[in-house]
């Protein structure tokens, strides 16, 4: 058996080459190539290009065939944005919003984040590894082989720390990539809200208890706080991030989701890695993140869950030359979804985003905003063999078909990790 694999018959490879991190006209530049092929070897790709010239290298000769019998071929998506870890599903409340009912009316009536937290803190470690497992194989099956993955469902020291542990252990026991995060400050939980101070309390045992653990134990690469209305303000935020970032643990932060709250220029201030949903962001924060190296990172598919009708203004960020990418923000609240093909329906509908754009978004921009984007993201020598091969003849098609799963099949490393029957 060879130990190199020549991916051959690809009616297109997207391979995403080039500068880094795209902003502008470069983030609908794919690094087509018709008729293409990949050699791969240990894990990394180690060429990309036409067939006729990767067949003709000595290598290729010798290696493995795999034909993908005229399939549309691109990175592996990477999930910048989800809470993998979480106990059930919050269907009882996606009722009563169709009813009418708000997010933040349900938060007040202990629903939300607080309804999941409560779940989580009874809930085993194995049954909770169970759910996020099986999560995790619905996201290879649709192409994606990076997920980001924040705690902040459990508010309390153990509860968060349960998480994060997951994570570690998820990501050494199956095949997709887990960059974990910590989200201590999600919300205030409940114990806390009724004693004086409680906000404030609440973030002293975040910083002097929770973080030093986190820190200590290597469980977490980012810190990430929910700073909106009915969460934490700009002051508490960016303690809590400052503190992090102390520590080594690079900031991300929830923007202008609700409300705006000036969340995106704490974020360019601390330099975060990325600024995430945007919906209520102005001129003055389109601006700022056009002239940063955060990304803005955009999940439309909690507009489309919530049924609201303002999206992040994706154009504007765009014409603008921010760093855009996508996620599916996959929680039990607002974005029940493991499919970033979907996302990129949503994003070219409702954002206004090319086909193009929406993938470099989904593949290339969102490695960058996890500060991976020299290994994952593009098809290129050197960076590892995730990729996706989806049953289409065109690139367009992917988003066109929307909540219909067209990936064929997924690999990480160079390895198949899903495949479909």
């Amino acid at each position: 058996m060879s130990d190199s694999l020549l991916i051959t018959g690809a009616a297109q490879i997207l391979t995403l080459r080039g500068g880094v991190p795209r902003r502008g006209s470069s983030l609908s530049k794919l690094g087509f190539i018709r008729d293409g092929a990949l050699l791969v070897r240990d894990g990394k790709i180690v060429a990309a290009g036409p067939r006729a010239q990767v067949e003709k290298r000595a290598e290729a000769r010798r290696a493995e065939k795999f034909d993908v019998g005229g399939r549309v071929v691109l990175p592996g998506f990477v999930d910048s944005h989800t809470h993998l870890i979480h106990a059930a599903s919050r269907a009882e409340e996606y009722e009563l919003k169709i009813q009418g009912a708000s997010y933040e009316e349900i938060a007040r009536k202990g629903g939300g984040i607080l309804n999941s937290a409560k779940k989580l803190r009874i809930a085993t470690a194995e049954a909770l590894k169970r759910r996020a497992r099986a999560a995790l194989e619905e996201f290879a099956a649709h192409g994606t082989t990076t997920v980001e993955a924040k705690s902040g469902y459990g508010l309390d020291v153990a509860s968060e720390l349960k998480i994060l542990g997951l994570h570690r252990e998820l990501n050494a026991e199956q095949p997709l990539e887990i960059v974990s995060t910590f989200l201590g400050a999600h919300t205030v939980p409940a114990e806390f809200r009724s004693l004086p101070d409680g906000a404030e309390r609440y973030i002293k045992l975040l910083v002097e208890q929770l973080l030093p653990e986190v820190v200590n134990n290597r469980l977490a690469e980012f810190c990430d706080v929910f700073c909106d209305r009915g969460a934490f303000t700009r002051e508490e935020s960016k303690r809590v991030l400052s503190e992090g970032k102390l520590h080594g643990l690079a900031p991300r932060v929830h923007a202008e989701q609700l409300s705006h709250t000036g969340a995106t220029r704490l974020a360019v201030e601390l330099e975060a890695a990325s600024c995430d949903h945007l919906e209520q962001v102005n001129a003055r924060d389109i601006w700022a993140l056009a002239n940063s190296r955060t990304a803005a990172t955009l999940l439309p598919g909690c507009g489309f869950h919530l049924g609201l009708k303002q999206y992040a203004p994706a154009r504007k960020l765009i014409e603008a030359g921010a760093i855009v990418a996508l996620a599916t923000d996959y929680n039990p609240g607002t974005s029940p979804t493991m499919s970033m093909p979907m996302i990129l329906s949503l994003a070219c509908t409702q954002l206004r985003m090319t086909p193009a754009e929406a993938i470099a978004a989904a593949t290339i921009n969102a490695a960058y905003a996890l500060r991976r984007e020299k290994r994952i993201g593009s098809l290129e020598a050197g960076k590892q063999a995730d990729l996706a091969v989806f049953e289409v003849e065109d690139y367009r098609e992917i988003p066109y078909y929307f909540g219909m799963n067209r990936c064929w099949m997924t690999m990480k490393r160079g390895e198949i990790i899903y495949m479909r029957d």
